[in-house]
């Protein structure tokens, strides 16, 4: 046998041959016989192949194990190339043959299929946490993700791992952040909306914006809060609601503050009551973006202004007559300023009736009041011009009356104190008198306008304004003729002075001659002039009426005397002359 002779040194001395020479000593003292001992050889050799075949067999089994491992691996690699997208690991390239030995190969593979198992790791996790916070927001947009709750890890396709899948999430995952974020700005805005006007409303705003979601209140972060469709929307029309309730409570207290504002006026209340309610009255003209003081329009201050409107309601009617005596003095007022002659004793009895009577209502009073006293106030608006120009005139004619009784003044030149100043009032009222022709006829013009449209006579005082200037006219001409008879004298006089000079040798005293007729105009004493009536001549008064038809008197312009000097009065004479 090939083996009977080997030594193996890891055996010592105990060899296959050694223990065959042994075996054939064993045979040789027992007396085997040939085929016995060809057949125990052959025994031997049979069972020593059977280890062979079986150490054969394991090894065939190990490689075929090794090979498999190989292609696994190589399967794998190339599985997780592709899942991944990428045909390199670092940069080295992966042939698709190998050589050496399969335990080299497979020690060179190893590394890359590492390197790979961990990348693909961290690419799964990548791609779940994308696809979980995609699913968050999701979930958060569609209102099926409650606060507090949290998802499971979704999963992932293995599949395809490539940096283009990943970007696709990373692109979808942008824009629904952009959304969340643009839908929390409008959910903080209509929040914020709702808080400003629960806070001009008096309302309770957690109570208000819980009842639209609870993650609304402000314990909850920005990003806990729900921004849902149906939060939204639901938000969206607290807020319009919100809105309308406030425009309905702003008409109601600024209808309720007008009221008050009238009831005030009415009755003169002070000012320590009306500033109780400023809260009420200084919301009264402002717009809606305006109101914004908290509480302003609760409903707690428009039931106080209602039961103080309801308060000065009753007042009112226990001060009716009050009240209507004032409206009536009111309406006396404005048809004094305008000179137009009323009955007040009848009127004010009249008011006393309606009062006494069982039909009385004081509303329908006070509305009728108010429309005589708008009526009054257009009329003195229409009278307005005409009177502008009978007070230029009125006061033209007392400068006339003072130049009159100035020029008859023999010591006008004298250097007394003020004299100049005399003489400088003197100048401008010259300039003034001689406007007065020209401020008549633009009267008599604009009168007779006044009249023609409104179809009635325009009446100063009671008297008729165009008769009155009539009869100015006439006494001025009157008062140029006499003038003319005066200078025709003055020349008859002087020439007789002049023959006695002339037959006598002396020239005797001039006589003073008579005063001359006066314009009709108030005098520096406030007397009438030519013995015409005052009440013909009420418009030239110097102070107006002495006393009111109700008995209130009234300024009067004091007389003074000649020499008097009047810086008021001149600075008025040069208003009215510049004019």
């Amino acid at each position: 046998m090939g083996v009977a002779g080997h030594n193996d040194p890891l055996l010592g001395e105990t060899t296959c041959g050694s223990l065959l020479q042994k075996l054939q000593l064993i045979w040789d003292e027992v007396g085997e016989t040939d085929d016995d001992r060809d057949k125990m050889l052959l025994q031997l050799e049979q069972e020593c192949l059977d280890v062979y075949r079986r150490k054969v067999d394991q090894a065939s089994t190990s490689r075929a194990h090794l090979l498999q491992q190989l292609a696994n691996s190589r399967s794998e690699l190339t599985r997780l190339l592709s899942s991944l997208g990428e045909l390199s690991i670092s940069g080295v390239i992966i042939p698709d043959k190998t050589t050496g030995t399969i335990k080299e190969q497979l020690a060179a593979t190893s590394p890359f299929l590492e390197q790979l198992c961990r990348k693909k790791e961290k690419r799964v996790k990548e791609f779940a946490d994308v696809q979980l916070q995609i699913q968050t927001i999701r979930d958060e947009i569609a209102g099926s993700l409650q606060v507090g709750d949290h998802l499971e890890t979704p999963h992932v396709d293995e599949d395809d791992l490539s940096m283009k899948k990943l970007n696709e999430f990373l692109f979808e995952l942008q824009a629904l952040q952009k959304e969340k974020s643009t839908r929390l700005h409008k959910i903080l805005d209509l929040v914020s909306s709702v808080h400003d006007l629960c806070s001009v409303l008096g309302m309770d705003f957690l109570n208000t914006v819980t009842e639209v979601h609870p993650s609304l209140s402000d314990s909850v972060g920005a990003d806990s809060k729900s921004i849902s469709d149906e939060t939204l929307s639901r938000l969206s029309k607290m807020v319009t609601e919100l809105k309308e309730e406030k425009v309905k409570r702003l008409e109601k207290i600024q209808a309720l503050a007008s009221q008050l504002t009238d009831l005030w006026n009415l009755m003169d209340t002070t000012v320590e009551e009306r500033q109780l309610f400023d809260h009420v009255t200084c919301n009264m003209s402002s717009a809606l973006d305006r109101v914004t003081a908290p509480g302003a329009l609760a409903l707690d201050v428009i039931e106080q202004a209602q039961l103080e409107v309801e308060r000065l309601d009753q007042l009112k009617a226990s001060r009716m007559k009050e009240i209507a005596f004032k409206r009536q003095t009111e309406l006396e007022d404005i048809y004094a300023q305008a000179h137009i002659a009323i009955d007040t004793s009848a009127a004010r009895d009249r008011i006393l009736a309606v009062i006494d009577s069982s039909m009385f209502e004081p509303s329908e009073l006070l509305a009728d009041m108010e429309s005589q006293i708008l009526k009054a106030k257009e009329e003195a608006l229409s009278r307005k011009d005409i009177l502008e120009k009978v007070d230029r005139w009125m006061l033209a004619c007392e400068e006339e009356s003072w130049l009159e009784d100035y020029s008859r003044d023999d010591n006008r030149y004298s250097a007394t104190r003020g004299a100049h100043l005399n003489l400088k009032r003197a100048e401008k009222a010259r300039l003034l008198v001689n406007k007065i022709p020209a401020i008549v006829d633009m009267l008599v013009v604009k009168t007779q306008a006044w009249e023609q449209e409104r179809r009635t006579a325009f009446t100063y005082d009671g008297v008729a304004l165009l008769a009155m200037l009539d009869e100015y006219r006439i006494l001025r001409q009157e008062k140029e003729e006499e003038k003319r008879r005066m200078r025709d004298q003055k020349k008859i006089n002087d020439q007789l002075a002049a023959e006695q000079e002339k037959l006598f040798g002396s020239k005797p005293s001039p006589a003073r001659p008579q005063s001359a007729k006066k314009l009709p105009g108030p005098r520096a004493n406030g007397g009438a002039v030519n013995g015409t009536p005052n009440r013909r001549l009420s418009v030239l008064q110097s102070g107006g009426r002495s006393a009111s038809r109700d008995g209130r008197r009234e300024t009067v312009r004091p007389s003074a005397p000649v020499n008097y000097v009047s810086l008021a009065k001149d600075d008025v004479a040069s208003q009215a002359s510049s004019t």
